[in-house]
């Protein structure tokens, strides 16, 4: 396995950063590209901080659209891929539904151009995020993977297409191996606190928001939703900790190396619990020692009430299994917020 070669796209992202850091632990070559959309790149300086000199030689970093087919091809003609992991996407529910053909053009066009350029340079292994939201409104929960699939909002539509996608070029190559991979929500921090989320303008996840509230950056909280089916009013989801996320693009890179004709295949990563929004506000304020004001807002377009994840088929067949608690998601992401309150950037001025 080490030594292989790995195209990150969107590698400077939230959950890209995070999993570059442990493909480097685990002996990978890494080379990221990214617009820099949503992320900076003191993220890529704070990744090569966190694994030392020595890794970070097995990291590079090149500035670059996927729309534009020229970005890729430069980079496939002077590097021998061995796989790709694809997190190149925008993924704001809100914005999609007042920005449809942006999100079209972002997610679909641009997995478009790299499934043709890695055709070309016969890469034919991907990792593909995914996301819990193809699930839309589940009859039941937990959510299995063989659910049928329906998005409420146009960002989950991309990502629905895009397995569609997937499952349409196996099915026409069979020699691809694709894993999509459906993470339910991200949340936390490298526990360095040198790596965390760091959304450009107003935070559109929940514990992203909370932080902002924490370090002072926004005054309170919208709580959207307190009139649902749920124990405390508030909707219910499925955290997960960024760490254990990071693990499980390891632990499905390791089953494409491994397995020959896996096909297009598709596992939850989330930890099988659910917990509120509220719950989840009372756990930060309990990890940070600070209160977070909240303003109780009316439900939001394409949100579901309650969704969570069953993880037995990423247990069993990826051996990946979510280790951390909301406890830990908590720490670690107040111990981002508090040593970076304005996120990688120093404080604007006024």
């Amino acid at each position: 396995m080490a030594g292989q070669t790995i195209l990150v796209t969107g590698g400077a992202g939230f959950i890209g950063t995070h999993t570059v850091v442990e493909l480097l632990k685990e002996g990978f070559k890494v080379s990221i590209i990214d617009n820099l959309d949503n992320s900076v790149t003191e993220a890529v300086d704070r990744v090569k901080e966190v694994v030392g000199p020595q890794l970070s030689k097995n990291l590079e970093f090149n500035l670059g659209d996927l729309r534009n087919k020229d970005d890729l091809e430069k980079l496939f003609s002077r590097t021998r891929f061995d796989a790709v992991i694809h997190f190149a996407g925008l993924k704001a529910v809100g914005e999609s539904v007042a920005n449809p053909r942006r999100y079209f053009d972002n997610n679909l066009v641009g997995t478009i151009n790299l499934y043709e350029v890695m055709a070309k340079y016969n890469c034919k292994k991907m990792v593909f995020s995914s996301s819990a939201t193809v699930y839309g409104q589940p009859e039941k929960i937990p959510c299995v993977e063989d659910f049928n699939l329906m998005a409420m909002n146009p960002y989950g539509r991309t990502k629905l297409f895009l397995e569609e996608i997937a499952r349409d070029i196996h099915k026409a190559e069979p020699e691809w191996s694709i894993i999509l991979l459906r993470y339910f929500n991200p949340v936390g921090a490298h526990e360095s606190g040198k790596l965390g989320e760091d959304p450009k303008g107003i935070p559109n996840n929940l514990m992203p928001y909370i932080q902002q509230v924490a370090v002072g950056r926004l005054p309170e909280l919208n709580v959207y939703g307190h009139d649902y089916p749920t124990k405390d009013g508030s909707a219910v989801r499925d955290y997960i900790h960024v760490m254990d996320l990071a693990d499980g693009h390891v632990a499905a890179l390791r089953k494409i190396f491994a397995t020959k004709d896996i096909g297009c295949i598709a596992y939850n990563l989330g930890t099988g619990c659910g917990t509120s929004v509220l719950a989840m506000v009372t756990a930060f304020e309990k990890a940070s020692g600070k209160k977070i004001p909240i303003k109780l807002c009316p439900r939001r377009p394409g949100d579901a009430t309650a969704v969570y994840a069953s993880t037995e088929k990423a247990e069993r067949e990826l051996g990946w299994k979510a280790k951390y608690g909301v406890e830990e998601m908590c720490r670690d992401q107040w111990k981002w917020a508090s040593n970076n309150p304005w996120g990688y950037q120093s404080k604007p001025e006024k």
